[in-house]
C-alpha cells in the first residue's frame, strides 16, 4: 500500500498551502469584510471564492474548504490510489502467468505536445508528402510495437496484451484480415490503433499509379467501414515505396508512413544498428504469425520483445500518443 501512504502524505502537505492561497498569501482573512475590493488588483482571492464549489465555501473564511470537502477529496484520492494498487498487483500476477521474468516497465504519460515529424535522411520527401520515419523523435525511454498483415489471429495475443496492459498498433492487409475483422475490432476496442498495409500486400514500386491508388485507397475505405475509423498511417508492404506511393497515400488521407528500426520474431530480434540495442522512440516491426511460419507463437514473440525492452530499460508506449 505504498501508493496509499504517499497519497495521504500529499493530502496532508497540500492542505496548508491551499488555505494560505485562499487568504491572499497569508494576509488578514478579514480584509475583504473591512472593505478590500473583491476583484481587480489584489482581489483575485475573492474571485476564486466566488467560483468555488458550494462544498468549499463553508470554512472559516471565504474559499476555505470545509472538513466535509476535505474528507471527500481525501476519500477520492485514497480510492484512486487503491485502484492503481489493485491494477498493478493484477499486472504483476499477469507477468507470472505469461512467464515473464519481471513485469514490463510502465511508459511515462503521453507528451502534452506531440513531436514534429519529418522525413528521415535517406527517404523520399517533398511538400505535401507524408513523412517517412523509423523512429519517433523523443527522449522518453519508450519503443513502439507494430504488427503487420493480419494472417494469424491468435486469441492468446489479445488476452496477453490486455492483461499486461501493453499497447501496440496493427497495419492490416485486407486479403488476410478479411476473414475475421471481428478479431481486429476487439483489438481496436482495447485501445490499439488499426492502420493501412494495402489490400493485397503488393510491392508498390512495381505497380502503376492507378494500381497503387487502388491498393492504398481501397484499404482506407475498407478499414473505415470495418473498424469505424479512417487510418492516418500507411506502411508499404516490404517497406518498398516510391514518390508515387507517397503522393497517392496523401491523396487518400495518410499523414504518416512509419517503417521500422528493429524486427521481432518468436525466437530472435533483428537489429537495425550494430549496437543491438533499442534507442528512444524506435518503431519495432513484427507480423501476425504462428508456429506454421515461426519457431513459436505470438505470445512467444511478445515475451521476447518485453524481456528485451525491460532489460534495456525501455517501456512499450502507444504510437498514436506521439503522432
Amino acid at each position: 500500500m505504498g501508493a496509499t501512504v504517499l497519497v495521504l502524505l500529499v493530502c496532508a502537505l497540500a492542505v496548508p498551502p491551499l488555505l494560505l492561497a485562499r487568504t491572499g498569501g497569508g494576509g488578514d482573512p478579514g480584509a475583504e469584510a473591512a472593505g478590500a475590493p473583491a476583484g481587480g488588483e489584489g482581489g483575485g482571492d475573492g474571485l476564486a471564492a466566488a467560483h468555488a464549489p458550494e462544498a468549499l465555501r463553508g470554512g472559516p473564511w471565504a474559499g476555505a474548504p470545509g472538513p466535509a470537502a476535505l474528507r471527500l477529496a481525501g476519500d477520492a484520492m485514497l480510492a484512486h490510489a487503491e485502484r492503481l494498487e489493485r491494477l498493478e498487483q493484477s499486472r504483476i500476477a499477469a507477468a507470472r502467468t505469461w512467464r515473464l521474468s519481471r513485469p514490463p516497465l510502465r511508459p511515462p504519460a503521453p507528451p502534452k505536445e506531440r513531436p514534429t515529424l519529418v522525413t528521415e535522411p535517406g527517404h523520399i520527401s517533398g511538400e505535401g508528402l507524408p513523412p517517412v520515419i523509423t523512429r519517433i523523435p523523443t527522449e522518453d525511454r519508450v519503443v513502439f510495437l507494430t504488427i503487420d498483415d493480419g494472417a494469424e489471429k491468435d486469441p492468446k495475443l489479445l488476452e496477453m496484451m490486455r492483461e499486461l496492459d501493453i499497447p501496440y498498433s496493427s497495419f492490416l492487409s485486407d486479403h488476410v484480415a478479411r476473414n475475421d475483422y471481428d478479431y481486429f475490432r476487439r483489438m481496436h476496442a482495447d485501445g490499439n490503433g488499426i492502420h493501412n498495409h494495402s489490400i493485397n500486400h503488393r510491392e508498390m514500386p512495381k505497380l502503376s499509379r492507378a494500381e497503387q491508388k487502388r491498393e492504398i485507397c481501397r484499404q482506407q475505405d475498407v478499414l473505415e467501414k470495418e473498424i469505424g475509423e479512417r487510418p492516418t498511417m500507411f506502411r508499404p508492404p516490404y517497406g518498398a515505396y516510391d514518390r508515387t506511393t507517397l503522393e497517392v497515400a496523401a491523396e487518400c488521407g495518410v499523414e504518416l508512413v512509419p517503417l521500422w528500426a528493429e524486427e521481432a520474431f518468436a525466437d530472435r530480434m533483428e537489429w537495425g544498428r550494430g549496437d543491438r540495442k533499442f534507442h528512444p522512440g524506435d518503431i519495432i516491426l513484427t507480423h501476425f504469425r504462428g508456429p506454421n511460419e515461426w519457431k513459436g507463437t505470438m505470445p512467444d514473440m511478445i515475451r521476447l520483445v518485453l524481456e528485451t525492452a525491460t532489460e534495456q530499460g525501455f517501456a512499450l508506449a502507444r504510437l498514436e500518443d506521439y503522432i
